[in-house]
């Protein structure tokens, strides 16, 4: 399978791996369902309920990224892909049909 990914930078102070102290507080309102559920959870997890909301929190934000930031292929779809790019734009004939008509805003 290949991966294809999209560069990006992290920002300084949220690389996971630096080793940082963590220094910086969070403060949440949550209504009392949802703090009965993430208790249960950590209780569950047998950690305690700051480490457990911030695991899940990075957890979250890492899956959101990379959502956004990579996806991959396995070869088939990946010479799929490529020949996509390669291709000449091909302009859809509605499309051309359209914008060859004068704007209704003019």
């Amino acid at each position: 399978m290949l991966l294809v990914q999209r560069v990006y930078t992290v920002s300084q102070g949220m690389d996971p791996r630096a080793g940082e102290t963590r220094d910086q507080r969070w403060a949440l309102r949550v209504a009392e369902s949802e703090d009965a559920l993430v208790r249960a959870a950590s209780n569950a997890e047998e950690t305690n309920l700051t480490n457990f909301v911030r695991v899940a929190a990075v957890s979250e934000a890492r899956r959101v990224l990379a959502d956004r930031t990579r996806f991959e292929l396995d070869p088939p779809e990946w010479d799929r892909f490529m020949s996509f790019l390669d291709r000449p734009a091909q302009v859809p004939p509605g499309l051309r049909k359209l914008f060859s008509k004068p704007s209704v805003f003019e």
